[in-house]
């Protein structure tokens, strides 16, 4: 049996969500309503420590961390394969896999936290505000959310967060030269763990921050017509959902393009 703790507008649980279609497995949704924190409700954190979703539960054994949760399923469920098996492109899946965790994922989280999770915030005393935010494990985490809280998109990370996507989308270009996925003419767990990320701009109208690279923007027509994508994560934002974020996204997109 397969659980996963997800939340719809997760990257790191819909990268996850298109693994498991594009491996055709069973899965029970466990959805977390982040928006109110429960991400760190009590019951939670004795699963996930951190915190944060995804988090697989498979025959009673519980993986945390998406990265580390896509290189489990395809320990666990081989077929079919979304590792290279070249070594070289394998290490290069991994190096798009780290680039995701260790910047790009942080810089969505400060474009997309303040459209999605800072309305139902606000809408808090002050007092449970802080209180909810300060249980939040990790303290660069819980540092950049406050902020956030406090700024919006006009916080100082906002800045960084811009020129971290504008960087990697321009490094896509790059690699996406000669070969029709990012690492090779096979679509592989680099692709999947990167997709996500452009669904966020996809879905504020912020296409214009790669609207000017051909090869990225072939890509990510390529992979949301994938099925894997269509049931992972495009399934989760009927039309109404999808009309009212473009809308706000667009509302707000001088403050992004300020920094380009």
């Amino acid at each position: 049996m397969i659980e996963l703790y997800t939340h719809p507008m997760s990257p790191c649980a819909q990268k996850v969500r298109m693994l498991l279609a594009t491996k055709g497995l069973d899965w029970e949704a466990r959805h977390v309503d982040l928006p109110n924190k429960a991400n760190l409700d009590p019951a939670y954190l004795a699963l996930n420590p951190l915190g944060v979703v995804p988090t697989l539960v498979h025959d009673g054994q519980v993986v945390i961390e998406s990265s580390i949760i896509c290189e489990y399923l395809e320990d666990s469920f081989p077929e079919p394969p979304q590792r290279p098996v070249d070594p070289h492109a394998r290490a290069q899946m991994r190096f798009w896999m780290k680039h995701v965790d260790n910047k790009l994922h942080p810089a969505c989280g400060t474009l997309q936290w303040p459209m999605v999770m800072r309305p139902g915030l606000m809408a808090k005393s002050e007092q449970e505000r802080q209180a909810l935010l300060d249980k939040i494990p990790e303290k660069p985490r819980r540092e950049r959310q406050k902020r956030l809280v406090a700024q919006g998109l006009d916080a100082p990370d906002v800045a960084d967060a811009v020129k971290v996507y504008r960087k990697t989308i321009e490094d896509m270009e790059t690699a996406l030269n000669n070969t029709t996925w990012l690492v090779s003419d096979d679509l592989s767990l680099a692709d999947l763990c990167v997709a996500p990320y452009f669904q966020t701009l996809y879905q504020f109208s912020w296409q214009a921050l790669f609207s000017d690279c051909p090869r990225v923007t072939a890509w990510y027509s390529a992979m949301r017509e994938r099925p894997e994508y269509r049931s992972g994560v495009s399934a989760d934002f009927p039309a109404e959902t999808l009309e009212q974020l473009q809308a706000a996204g667009s509302a707000v997109w001088h403050k992004l393009a300020a920094h380009l």
